[in-house]
């Protein structure tokens, strides 16, 4: 399918783009990834895999909890920097570069599967379901962390949106991960019994204009939406529209600000 290997191009450039990496370091963000550990109750000597791990936001304190983990992801780009965080931790994991949708894992070879706000931008959700089901052993654990659709980051998606253009036919709407229905529906027929918390990350910033900076310099779908609406002329419109978004779901903090964005946190056990 020449368009959907077209839009894996695409998007392994729009993750590209940015810095990912300071992003998530302003914003607090890596602490979802020790969250989703905890959750899953990540131990000794299992093994596990990130897919969609970005810079390792779960593989590295997976390791932490010395299992034996493999972070997967499309874009190289975010892999190397993965690969210098994971040597400051002091941990070993295996990054390799590979797809979401072809998890070049044996069957039930995986004791459990993670992901932080990744599988929900694969673009065949099904697929990427059939997947995790298809390397996770029985017994074995899934943790999965997607943004709401209803939450403050769910907004602030459909704002990115209006400014980038529209999503091929054949791609499901990321935020659809972040709904109890539509995992259960994904994984219907695994053998995947799911569990699910709601959740907020304070994400930080300075004040809203450095929130708006952040995301527009540094988040790569964010800084595409940019390039697109500077090109033509609708950046003025852009900033404003950001900017009220995190001036109305903002707290003070500090010296600083706090944004609550909620998020799904999906616990599997796959029981055959």
């Amino acid at each position: 399918m020449p368009q959907l290997q077209e839009f894996k191009q695409t998007a392994r450039a729009t993750w590209a783009a940015g810095d990912y990496d300071a992003m998530m370091r302003q914003e607090g963000l890596y602490e979802t990834g020790d969250r989703i550990v905890q959750l899953a109750g990540v131990g000794e000597g299992e093994v596990v895999l990130d897919v969609a791990c970005g810079t390792g936001n779960a593989a590295i304190p997976a390791a932490r909890a010395k299992a034996t983990v493999t972070g997967l992801d499309l874009t190289p780009e975010l892999l190397a920097v993965a690969r210098r965080r994971a040597a400051d931790a002091g941990v070993q994991v295996e990054w390799r570069e590979g797809d979401a949708e072809e998890l070049p894992f044996a069957d039930a070879s995986v004791d459990v599967v993670l992901s932080t706000f990744g599988v929900m931008f694969a673009p065949r959700h099904e697929v990427v379901a059939d997947e995790i089901a298809r390397v996770l052993r029985p017994g074995g654990r899934v943790g999965l962390v997607a943004w709401t659709p209803e939450g403050a980051i769910g907004e602030f998606f459909r704002i990115g949106g209006a400014y980038l253009p529209p999503m091929p036919d054949f791609v499901d709407p990321p935020l659809s991960w972040g709904t109890e229905q539509r995992v259960r529906e994904l994984f219907e027929g695994t053998g995947i019994a799911f569990e699910f918390s709601r959740e907020v990350a304070g994400l930080r910033h300075r004040s809203v204009e450095s929130a708006v900076e952040c995301y527009v310099n540094w988040f790569g779908p964010m800084v595409q939406a940019r390039a697109n609406a500077e090109a033509d002329g609708r950046w003025p419109a852009m900033r404003e529209d950001l900017a009220g978004l995190f001036a109305r779901h903002s707290e003070p903090d500090g010296d600083g600000i706090a944004f609550p964005a909620e998020y799904l946190a999906a616990l599997g056990t796959k029981r055959r």
